[in-house]
């Protein structure tokens, strides 16, 4: 018997020889192989993809990279404070935000629908005051005719009752301004409809912290505020003493701090950018808003006397009618005043005098915000708190209509004028 044996001892080879059979016989042995099963991590029932979300969550906050090498991995920055945690699987984060978009796309079906119905209400109350006021007008002629009698008296009576009633509705009407709280509806549903697709963008990054949620909340009270509901008590002044921006957003505390001499690097931003904000903001100022709220004062002029008018002209017409018959002057002031209150009536709602001036108020409000986001920017020493400095001027550009190498320009020719006001504006939309 001949026995082979491998160095590694993994099978051996034995042969014997059968002298009778002439039979060679071969084995090989084999180590056994012991099959043991794998450890397999167990997943936890909140999903796989919330586990791993978890892990990648814990391996950065333990890396040592110091916080602007974690910043500049992040190409959008769309928050004013620094992020609090960067835990993205908060249920209850998430179920706020949910919470306040279902809150806000009822707010804007709320201010469509009465948007809708007030301004229902200036085209039925126009026509219906007009109808009133020529009715009343013919009356007073035709008690003229009829110079004596029970005729002369039915007349008077009828003119002078629908020259009051029109009267008293033309005060109510002009105190509330309809085509104005269509209007202000009109923005408060734009607004809401902005915030709530704001809200869904953060969402969708992902990555949400309680102060967003605070924030959001925020927004929803100041949007609540500046364009209420309800006609009395909290119902907008319509007739201000001055006319100011209209104002939708929180009010901040904004930090003062040294302009920084250097140039700084990080999170999109640099001195030049810096300079080209700040001659934007400038032109916002001295040009847009300014213009704005110029033609927000004449507007707001105009209305007044258009809305202290109307009621005038009526009485003097339901005055002259009651006296037709013993005085010739009677009829031409009955007449002519109730003339001349439908077309102060079809000029001041028709016209929708109160919604050009809420539109004038908005707009130059628009420019207020834009001033304050980028004012919030360039006045924070740290730019990593910052909104990405790439990310607000294209914002700022799409919002004022242009192009960027437009909006650098404009900023370019308002340096250059040293200091003094650009001929050109900054928006092309408005």
């Amino acid at each position: 018997m001949a026995t082979i044996q491998a160095p590694n001892k993994l099978f051996s080879l034995t042969s014997s020889s059968n002298s009778r059979r002439g039979i060679i016989k071969a084995t090989i042995n084999a180590p056994k192989i012991w099959i043991t099963p794998l450890p397999l991590p167990k997943l936890s029932s909140r999903g796989l993809v919330e586990e791993l979300d978890r892990r990648s969550c814990y391996e950065m906050a333990t890396t040592t990279s110091t916080p602007m090498e974690k910043d500049s991995t992040s190409w959008i920055n769309n928050n004013t404070s620094v992020r609090q945690s960067i835990d993205a699987s908060d249920p209850m984060v998430i179920a706020r935000l949910y919470a306040i978009m279902e809150v806000v796309a009822d707010r804007v079906e709320m201010h469509k629908n009465i948007g809708e119905q007030r301004d229902n209400w200036n085209n039925l109350l126009l026509t219906s005051i007009n109808a009133v006021t020529l009715t009343a007008a013919t009356m007073c002629g035709l008690a003229a005719v009829n110079a004596s009698g029970a005729p002369l008296v039915a007349f008077k009576v009828s003119s002078t009752v629908l020259y009051l009633a029109a009267t008293g509705m033309l005060a109510i009407m002009n105190s509330i301004q309809p085509s104005q709280l269509a209007e202000e509806q009109r923005n408060a549903s734009r607004l809401f409809k902005q915030l709530n697709a704001q809200i869904h963008t953060m969402l969708a990054i992902g990555n949400p912290t309680i102060s967003d949620v605070n924030e959001a909340m925020e927004n929803v009270l100041a949007l609540d505020k500046a364009y209420p509901l309800p006609l009395l008590g909290d119902m907008l002044e319509k007739f201000p003493s001055t006319v100011k921006p209209a104002v939708w957003w929180p009010q901040q505390k904004q930090k003062k701090v040294k302009r920084l001499g250097r140039k700084m690097d990080g999170n999109g931003w640099n001195r030049k950018m810096e300079d080209e904000m700040r001659e934007i903001v400038g032109v916002l100022k001295r040009k847009d808003k300014a213009d704005y709220l110029r033609l927000g004062e004449i507007a707001l002029k105009v209305n007044k006397i258009l809305a202290i008018s109307g009621p005038l002209l009526t009485g003097l017409a339901a005055m002259g009618s009651a006296f037709v018959g013993t005085n010739p002057w009677a009829v031409i002031v009955g007449v002519v005043g109730g003339a001349s209150a439908s077309i102060v009536n079809t000029i001041e709602h028709g016209g929708q005098v109160g919604m050009v001036f809420e539109m004038y108020r908005s707009t130059a409000g628009f420019f207020k915000l834009v001033e304050e986001t980028i004012e919030s920017n360039i006045n924070e020493r740290d730019v990593r708190t910052r909104e990405n400095g790439e990310m607000l001027e294209i914002k700022v550009a799409l919002q004022l209509g242009r192009s960027l190498s437009e909006l650098r320009n404009l900023a370019a020719s308002s340096s250059s004028r040293n200091g003094k006001a650009a001929e050109e504006f900054a928006s092309k939309l408005f």
